[in-house]
């Protein structure tokens, strides 16, 4: 199965991360893992809720078929860009929003699924481990998974 979330398309991915090493890290290992698709990148919660709700700066942004999320992050959190994607736009409850954060505390997974995160990863501190988990990423969300359709 080729790297599609929907037929014959590649996947548009947006990353909420505030911590440049992190980016750059992401962005290697989409390159080790020769991910070929969109990567998106906003640097905190509101900048993200305004991508995924089309506003400001992002009124065109394409809707991303999977958003990974940190939940550390300034101005908004994680969590509360997760309360307020389903609060002001049910329908991107049809998006997979995988939480991806160094947090490893029982009430942030918790709390994320609650809030109906699809899968919660804990970032590795190590750079090789961090590709292995971006691979793994690939290999489920990318290549096994299938995303619902756009909406017409």
């Amino acid at each position: 199965m080729s790297e599609q979330s929907r037929a014959g398309d590649p996947a548009d991915i947006l990353l909420v991360e505030d911590n440049p090493g992190d980016i750059r890290l992401t962005r290697e290992a989409f390159e080790e893992n020769r991910i070929a698709n969109t990567l998106h990148v906003v640097t905190d919660g509101v900048e993200a809720l305004d991508f995924l709700l089309q506003r400001g700066e992002y009124a065109d942004a394409q809707r991303p078929d999977i958003i990974l999320l940190d939940l550390n992050l300034p101005r908004k959190n994680g969590d509360e860009v997760l309360e307020e994607m389903d609060k002001e736009d049910p329908d991107l409850s049809r998006v997979p929003v995988i939480v991806l954060t160094s947090s490893q505390a029982e009430e942030d997974i918790v709390r994320s699924y609650e809030l109906n995160a699809n899968a919660y990863l804990t970032k590795p501190v190590d750079p090789t481990e961090f590709i292995e988990t971006v691979q793994r990423f690939k290999a489920f969300w990318l290549e096994v998974v299938r995303l619902p359709p756009e909406e017409t």
